[in-house]
């Protein structure tokens, strides 16, 4: 996978359009019922990073950034602003905002997880680009220490622990993430409103599988 561990500038990922999109094919019977179904387990999502009046120097930002990632070729981190910690937007990561896995006393790595949750359903996204330096793991009520307790790739979002965790233990963690896209166009188009600032009116970017 051709994917570079570098963050798309969050100042101008800030304001942009996108969120999670659903694949549902659907089938509408001779007597009006309907039947669906979804050939995606896990949603996809999509931005617009185009940019509305910025400075030159944002706009030049933007351009370097999309040359060195040749485009469509190479991956990279996003920021989605409305989606990017375990807890609520108000709130403080703590350790234990999410239930990751339950141990088994031999399973020594877990992904990182957060689950969405609307009344009795919910559903679990797997996190594969924890951000660096927020990530925070427990164990029922007890927090661990990384490079002690357990090693977290921040490349893939998997826990690895010293020692399996004992069965029926609930292994909990929080942290902030980010989402790995890439480009989902090979051409940007600029327009200098002035001396001084300018914008870039289309900009889409696409959620990768890694």
């Amino acid at each position: 996978m051709n994917f570079h561990e570098v963050r798309f500038p969050a100042s101008l990922s800030f304001g942009s359009l996108g969120g999670p999109e659903r694949r549902t094919e659907i089938v509408t019977l001779a007597n009006g019922y309907e039947e669906r179904n979804t050939p995606w387990a896990h949603s996809r999502r999509r931005y617009d990073a185009g940019l509305g009046m910025r400075s030159l120097d944002d706009i030049e930002a933007l351009i370097a950034f999309f040359e060195a990632r040749r485009g469509q070729m190479f991956g990279f981190r996003w920021k989605d602003w409305a989606d990017f910690k375990t807890c609520k937007a108000s709130g403080q990561i703590a350790f234990d905002d999410q239930v990751i896995a339950v141990g088994d006393g031999a399973t020594v790595s877990f992904p990182l997880m957060k689950t969405y949750r609307s009344g009795v359903h919910s559903y679990d996204r797997i996190i594969t680009k924890p951000v660096a330096g927020t990530v925070r793991v427990g164990v029922e009520q007890d927090e661990l220490q990384e490079g002690v307790d357990y090693e977290l790739d921040v490349t893939t979002g998997l826990v690895a622990f010293a020692h399996p965790p004992d069965p029926q233990m609930q292994i909990v963690a929080g942290f902030e993430f980010d989402v790995p896209v890439r480009f989902a166009t090979d051409q940007i188009q600029t327009s200098v409103a002035s001396f001084q600032a300018g914008q870039v009116p289309d900009v889409p970017v696409v959620e990768v599988r890694v």
